[in-house]
Order: structure tokens, then sequence, then C-alpha cells
């Protein structure tokens, strides 16, 4: 005991030295005696030999006021620095492995959905889906929509026409293969198809042209032959015949098409007769039948398509 209250008192020194070291060098030389401290603030000597004694019971109880530093710190923070940047690592590449993974059903669904929801944000088309134009030719479409619509050439892109909305126009086209729809921002592409050539049909219309006796009187009289031209724009062709034939016409019958009615106009009387006989009685079938031509020439005149088609009439007499 006697060992520890001295080497407590050699550290009182020891605090008091520095102490005095101190003042010398914050105020200089010139160093008085006066108190440093007040009487009435000092520590009283019983006080401070009470401390010593609490110390020196502790020290006796085992009680270490020493402090450790541990040496080994500064590595355990780098191991500790490692295993944080191997650990950010990994997160990293799981991240990148989870962004990867395909979404669930749900959330595919979900996104096919939102995926969805522009398109329905596109105008219906003003032009009825069934619509075809043909190409030289006039062509007639109806503007169903609220806006304005034109049709484009996409050869080189000319407007057309252009339709206001709820009205119908008629325009004309060339060679177009299809033409550009716009409406709005959006547009369309819409097929243009050929002109087709006319198409003829020639019919016979009556039974006296099937006997064993035809009279050239009799199919003088009646509608013989009815020639149909089918065309999807039989306002522009030009129609011709040659033969001698008598042709009323034509009327649109109820599919649009136009109809001829062709009669035989061969002689007026029997004197006529034998001078067409004297001209073409060659012309004689083997079965004692004359035969005599005629023919339809249609020229479509915006298409230069020509069609040329024709048929004959039988007889063996002019009248009974």
């Amino acid at each position: 005991m006697i060992a520890k209250n001295r080497d407590s008192k050699f550290i009182i020194y020891q605090v008091l030295y520095i102490f005095v070291i101190a003042v010398l060098a914050l105020k200089g030389a010139d160093l008085n005696l006066h108190r440093v401290v007040s009487t009435d603030e000092a520590i009283d000597k019983s006080v401070r030999d009470s401390l010593v004694t609490l110390i020196d019971s502790l020290y006796a109880q085992g009680v270490k006021f020493d402090i450790k530093l541990d040496t080994n710190a500064v590595f355990e923070n780098r191991e500790l620095r490692e295993k944080l940047v191997s650990i950010s690592k990994k997160m990293e590449v799981l991240n990148q492995q989870i962004r990867e993974l395909p979404p669930p059903k749900e959330e595919q669904e979900i996104v096919k959905k939102e995926e969805k929801v522009p398109e329905m944000t596109k105008l219906q088309s003003p032009i009825s889906i069934t619509q075809s134009f043909i190409q030289n030719t006039w062509n007639t479409t109806k503007n169903s929509g609220n806006v304005p619509v034109q049709i484009i050439d996409p050869g080189n892109g000319s407007v057309i026409t252009t339709i206001p909305a709820g009205s119908e126009k008629r325009f004309d086209l060339a060679d177009q293969k299809e033409v550009i729809v716009k409406f709005g921002s959006q547009t369309e592409r819409v097929k243009v198809v050929p002109n087709r050539p006319p198409e003829v049909k020639i019919d016979l219309a009556t039974t006296k042209m099937t006997g064993t006796d035809i009279y050239v009187q009799d199919l003088q009289r009646v509608t013989v032959f009815n020639v149909t031209i089918l065309d999807e724009r039989p306002g522009q062709l030009k129609v011709s015949y040659s033969g001698p034939i008598s042709v009323t016409g034509p009327v649109t019958n109820s599919k649009g098409n136009l109809v001829y009615n062709v009669s035989l106009k061969l002689a007026s009387n029997s004197d006529r007769f034998d001078e067409w006989l004297d001209k073409h009685g060659d012309a004689a079938e083997t079965n004692g039948r004359y035969k005599t031509t005629f023919f339809f020439t249609i020229i479509d005149e915006r298409t230069k398509d020509k069609v040329q088609v024709g048929d004959a009439f039988y007889f063996t007499d002019f009248n009974r």
C-alpha cells in the first residue's frame, strides 16, 4: 500500500510539474507567485487523500484503468472493406439476373394490355374496308369519318383528291397499283385493281332459226340475238357493229350491263333477196341453208382495250 501511495503522489507531482511548465510557456519569464487557484476553489488535502485511497482500493480489487489499443483494427477494417466490396459486386450480379428474368404471367398480361391501349386510340378508317379502286377510270368513295380524307399517289406523293368529312366524291385514276388513304395523322394503303377488258356475250333470243325451213322475213321481224356487254365502266366504251343487222339499244340490265337487241336486215322484199343470192349464193351451206354474219366491236377509250365478237344468221328462203 505504501508503494502505491508513492506512485499516486508521483503522478500528482508530475501533473503539477507539467502545469507549471505550461503556465511559464503561456505567461513568459515574468512569473509571479500569486495563487493560481484561490483557497476557496482549491481541492482540500483530505479530499485528495480520499481519492488516492479510493483508487488504491479499486486497484486492489482488480479494476484496471489502462487503455489498450487494438493494433489489428486497421487490418480488420481492411478485411471488412474487402468483404463489403465483394458483397456489393454479388448484389450487382444478382440485380442484373433479376432484370433478365421474364416477368410473371400476370405482369406480362398487364404489359400487353398497356401496349394495346394506344391501338384503341387509333381512328377507324373512314373508307370502307371492302373498298377497292380501278385503274384507268373514274372511281367513287365515301368518307364516313369526321375528318377530311386525302387520296394520294404513292408514286409521286401528289394529292389526287380530298374528300370532306361525310361526303362522297368521284375522281380519276391512271395506272396506279395502289393509293394512300390519309385521314388525320394515319394512313392506309388501298389496292387498285386492273381495269379488265370488256366481255361480250351473244345469246340466241328466238326459236325461229332452229327449224328446217327458216325465212328471212321472220328473222327481220323479231329479236334474234341479245348482245350483252359486261364491263365495270361501260360509259367509257365505244361500241360499233357491222353486217346486215338491225340493232336497238342499249338498255341496262339489273347488273348494270349493256344489252343490245339484234335482228336480221337482209332484204326488204323477195327481189332484194334474189339480188343478195346473186352476190352470195355460193355461201350456201351443205344442208341448203344460207348464212350471213355480223360483228360487234368494243373499244375502251381509256385503256384502249379492243374486243370483237360475232355470230351468224341461217335461213333457207325469203318467205313461205
